[in-house]
């Protein structure tokens, strides 16, 4: 014996409305996908100026630097902050950004990382100069 029932008028609308629903929905699919372009960019409506979103930044000079602001570099520590410190107060101002090779713990690799962080201007040797000028 089969047991087929037969399919009521409200079954078949319903079988209806949901093939049309899902054409509708690929349609729309299709079309979107059309609409994009491979690697476009999305934009937004807001526009922020770049130092909202990355504040000014300034290099630590080597010459001027404390204990805390040598620490802030990345990958100098609070003992190769001493050591820089040590080697300034020993060997007077840095004349280039690529003397800090001298100190210990500070090679190539390191000062690569450091070149865009750190700068070396002489103000202290400025101040001076000033200070002549302005007695004279």
């Amino acid at each position: 014996m089969s047991r087929h029932r037969k399919i009521t008028k409200s079954e078949v609308v319903l079988l209806g409305l949901t093939a049309a629903f899902l054409c509708a929905l690929a349609a729309l699919s299709a079309q979107d996908r059309a609409a994009r372009e491979p690697g476009a960019a999305v934009e937004t409506e807001i526009q922020v100026p770049p130092e909202e979103v990355a504040p000014e930044f300034r290099p630590v000079n080597l010459n001027t630097a404390g204990l805390e602001e040598l620490d802030s570099l990345p990958g100098i520590g609070e003992s190769l902050a001493r050591r820089i410190l040590a080697y300034r107060e020993a060997n007077g101002p840095f004349e280039s950004v690529e003397e800090i090779m001298e100190v210990s713990g500070i090679g190539e690799a390191k000062l690569a990382e450091l070149e865009d962080w750190v700068t070396v201007d002489n103000e202290s040797n400025g101040g001076e100069t000033a200070d002549e000028n302005s007695g004279g």
